[in-house]
């Protein structure tokens, strides 16, 4: 056997200890900066799932808390007022949000046979921003609807 080492590096558990904090630090610092979205994106995203048609408010009820105590799993229920006929239904009701990295939550596709378009689910949201609630009908006209939430963090506000 050798007494010799070859060109292997060996670090002892303080550099480990530093390279991952390191690491972490800038995953920390740089993270933050790019991971939410702005307002103006997520009304970017509206303009694209509207092809820049005007947009009417109303026709649309969203249901959800004021306050949500845990972000990872906020109930929403969405209905849209239409006779959901051959003639008149729902498309298409896109869910988008201000403040998470991306402003695209959901879709769901309605056709006459669908009945009523109505929904719910639940959604993660990383801090206190607006729902943005946007329904395609089928005569190619847009409806919308936003709602304010406010995410605490453990129930203390934030």
């Amino acid at each position: 056997m050798s007494d010799t080492v070859s060109n292997v590096a060996i670090l002892d558990r303080r550099q480990v200890l530093t390279a991952a904090g390191a690491v972490a630090v800038a995953g920390f610092v740089m993270g933050p900066g790019f991971a939410f979205a702005k307002p103006e994106d997520a009304a970017a995203r509206v303009k694209e799932a509207t092809g820049g048609a005007a947009v009417k408010e109303g026709r649309i009820t969203i249901q959800l808390p004021q306050i949500a105590e845990n972000g990872n799993t906020v109930p929403v229920t969405v209905s849209v007022e239409s006779p959901m006929s051959d003639a008149d239904f729902v498309k298409v009701a896109h869910i988008f949000v201000d403040g998470n990295p991306t402003p695209d939550v959901a879709s769901f596709h309605f056709s006459p046979m669908s009945g009523k378009a109505d929904f719910s689910t639940r959604i993660r949201l990383a801090k206190t921003q607006n729902v943005i609630v946007v329904a395609q009908m089928s005569d190619g006209s847009f409806f919308t609807a936003s709602q304010q939430i406010k995410v605490t963090i453990g129930g203390c506000g934030g």
